[in-house]
């Protein structure tokens, strides 16, 4: 029986569709386990019934139309138990129902199970026997292994409307939702242009090498060829997006040279490799070390490094761009997307971009945020080669594509288009206003930012300074550790480019899942590893170097604070102080540079850091609440898996109340609070925390104008009884309930992304 399963699972994992998988399994489990009949009943939500989608011994004529509501039935029962079924003699059950139009004689034996996708009931896999028969453990067994594989295949149908499509039994022309993330805001309406992959990198193995001297020929040449695509794209967008967003492009170049990929790439081709060969195995690496990365603004620089890497091996290979016609509002849709596809289309035609892989933090959603072009990335179950031509809706608030859409949603989409050029005039006039509330409380909004193309957009956004830098950035651009006048120059453009709004630089937050390419760490559990403040404080010189440079790139600006990443205990607290009284001692009085000290923080983003607050800021002049993690730790989610992301959640009970205590120990100690995460680019998750007492919130700069105007729009005074209203619930779901409650205006709510889009 071990067999047949790997064969099933096999053959259904490779099925073209939902129907082909519910034939596969109906079909073989029939035979592998001998029985009479075996079907498949799948959860129809519009009539909320259980109805017949696939058989192998009932009649075929019932197949969409025998059906069983919920709890009705055997079928039914073992939905409403969520447990399998084992009945010897079924007929004696009360529960059950003869179903004539089945063509079913009284079948004696029935074995049931559910289908259960992330508690939810997709269905119930039956087998029914004619003859009276005890199905064993090893059958119950077998056939929930099945119905587990089931349930992923039923999971994703729903999610690309393929189950929407089969209870309903309308065509393949239903409207279609595909959900993913959204990597820029805005709707866009258009036709589908599906964009094929430049070349594959993992394709190369068996090329052969022609000697060192013709191949580095090659290399060099196909070097070349990318440094002058990627000038031509430069200059092509040229007044469309600003000059610190065109340095996205600067640094394409940078990892082209031979201090970083093409030394790499020259070495292994003069011990014998091909060209192709070794630069394919040189890009992976890379992308291998950085897709194992936790954080996902770094994790995403793998897709940087990927575009490149088949840009330069297109040349190698000397394949040419396929020749494309963009329609007007064209919607560019692809398996992973790249930069590159700004210069495929002219801009005025580009109304939407959709990416079957990529993130948020990846280049093509800086850059298409940038643009203003609507994008939705990581979106699950795309297939882009069946939706050529095809009438699409973007939607890049919520991370939604729909194809086919109705008529009445399409004009709701419309309408939504209209709202969001009324809206985003609207904000861009408060950009220069502070965020204060009605009654006169005040709020510093800042930027989260590691890239100087954040620069700009975050200061034309209003944004008042930098909440949290990420200073690894020199690191992982380099193959060696960068030198403390890299370092320097490194931070005074960024420092300089704010000033003389502040800015708080993290010290560098490396380790495990976050390891530099000629610094390799490997650990089983790299989430409580060596990491952040712990390798640091083990490696002194790295400290102190990257805070001397910190402290000299501030010299006449005065801006710089320094955050410390990672703290668990006091002790670690207690020694970076030291070492930053050390460097600027050093600075000061050996080496005479007229440096103020910089003020230091301690970040919370661990449990224990939570109950040591007070201690913490007993020794620092700021708290600074990293949410993210600390909501990841609290709650023993990792956020990036799929099967708990459900789970992951800021404003848990549980995570507001540690929020809440580390305000009460910053005020204790008279020093000031915030927080840099996701959670305060919430405008609903904003309010709360300025209940709370948060001096400072830092965001991404894409958030920063809904959150400032949700603010001026409301009134601290009604913020306290709120926030004691939620800190009084238990559940995360009644957080939100009590939220929404709380904004009632329209308006409001449409700042508030209350306004949630459906097809239903």
């Amino acid at each position: 029986m071990l067999s047949d399963l790997r064969s099933i699972v096999q053959q259904v994992s490779e099925a073209a569709d939902l129907e082909v998988s519910l034939d596969i399994i109906v079909s073989r489990v029939k035979r592998s386990m001998s029985v009479s009949v075996c079907s498949v009943y799948l959860y129809d939500e519009q009539n909320q019934r259980y109805l017949l989608m696939s058989t192998k011994g009932l009649s075929q004529k019932a197949v969409r139309k025998a059906s069983l509501g919920v709890g009705e039935g055997l079928v039914g029962l073992v939905a409403r138990r969520e447990e399998p079924i084992n009945l010897e003699i079924a007929e004696k059950h009360p529960s059950y129902r003869f179903l004539p139009e089945t063509g079913e004689e009284k079948y004696n034996s029935f074995l049931g199970v559910p289908i259960i996708h992330h508690r939810r009931v997709l269905g119930v896999l039956v087998v029914q026997q004619r003859v009276k028969r005890k199905f064993d453990e090893s059958d119950e067994a077998f056939l929930i292994t099945l119905s587990a594989q089931l349930a992923g295949v039923i999971a994703h149908a729903e999610s690309v409307g393929g189950l929407k499509r089969l209870t309903s039994g309308q065509g393949a022309d239903q409207e279609v939702e595909y959900r993913g993330l959204p990597g820029s805001p805005g709707i866009g309406i258009g036709t589908a242009v599906i964009i094929s992959p430049v070349a594959d990198l993992y394709a190369t193995s068996a090329v052969k090498p022609r000697g060192p001297k013709i191949e580095l020929e090659e290399f060099e040449g196909a070097v070349l060829r990318a440094h002058m695509h990627i000038k031509d794209l430069e200059r092509s967008l040229s007044g469309l997006i600003s000059d610190q967003e065109r340095l996205l492009f600067t640094a394409y170049v940078q990892m082209l040279d031979d201090q970083n990929l093409g030394k790499e790439v020259k070495a292994r081709i003069k011990e014998g490799a091909a060209a192709q060969t070794a630069w394919s195995e040189v890009i992976l690496q890379h992308c291998k070390h950085f897709e194992a990365m936790e954080d996902p603004y770094f994790r995403e620089r793998a897709v940087d490094i990927k575009d490149l890497g088949r840009r330069v091996l297109s040349y190698m290979q000397e394949k040419q761009d396929e020749k494309l016609e963009f329609p007007d509002n064209a919607i560019l849709i692809g398996e992973d997307l790249s930069a590159d596809v700004f210069g495929m289309v002219p801009p005025e035609r580009l109304a939407g971009l959709v990416s079957a892989k990529g993130s948020v933090n990846s280049h093509l959603s800086i850059l298409a945020r940038a643009m203003g072009i609507p994008t939705v990335v990581g979106v699950e179950g795309l297939r882009p080669s069946k939706l050529k031509g095809e009438e699409v809706i973007v939607d890049g608030h919520h991370g939604y594509m729909y194809v086919n859409a109705t008529q009445e949603h399409r004009q709701h989409f419309e309408a939504l288009q209209q709202e969001d050029a009324e809206l985003n005039a609207e904000l861009e006039q408060l950009r220069d206003l502070p965020a204060v509330t009605q009654d006169e409380h005040r709020i510093k909004l800042l930027v989260n930012t590691g890239l100087m193309a954040d620069v700009r957009r975050s200061i034309e956004r209003g944004a008042e300074g930098v909440g949290l830098f990420r200073s690894e950035v020199p690191f992982f651009t380099r193959q060696r550790f960068p030198t403390e006048e890299e370092q320097r120059q490194f931070y005074r453009e960024l420092l300089e480019a704010f000033s003389p709004r502040p800015v708080v630089m993290r010290t560098l937050d490396i380790g495990g899942d976050k390891a530099l390419p000629y610094f390799p760490i490997s650990e089983e559990n790299p989430f409580l590893g060596w990491r952040g403040i712990r390798i640091t404080l083990d490696h002194p010189e790295l400290f102190l170097a990257q805070v001397r440079a910190m402290m000299k790139a501030s010299y006449q600006l005065d801006n710089l604070s320094i955050l410390f990443p990672m703290i668990s205990g006091v002790p670690e607290l207690d020694m970076a102080v030291a070492l930053v009284k050390r460097a600027h001692k050093e600075l000061t009085e050996e080496e005479g540079f007229e440096i103020l000290m910089p003020k230091l923080g301690a970040m919370i983003e661990v449990p224990s850091a939570v109950f040591l607050a007070r201690d913490f800021a007993k020794r620092v002049d700021f708290l600074s609440v990293g949410s993210n993690d600390l909501t990841q730790y609290i709650l023993a989610v990792d956020r990036n898996n799929p099967r708990v992301v459900d789970l992951y959640d800021a404003m848990h009970p549980a995570v507001l109340a540690a929020l809440q205590h580390v305000v009460y120990a910053a005020r204790a100690e008279g020093i000031s609070a915030g927080l840099c995460g996701e959670l305060a680019g919430d405008p609903l998750g904003a309010l709360l925390l300025i209940a709370m007492g948060y001096d400072s919130l830092s965001m991404s700069a894409s958030n920063l104008l809904r959150v400032k105007a949700l603010i001026r729009s409301s009134k601290y005074s009604e913020l306290g009884p709120l926030l004691k209203k939620v800190l009084a619930v238990a559940d995360v779901a009644d957080v939100h309930q009590c939220l929404e409650d709380f904004v009632q205006d329209p308006e409001l709510r449409r700042l508030a992304n209350l306004k949630k889009i459906t097809t239903h």
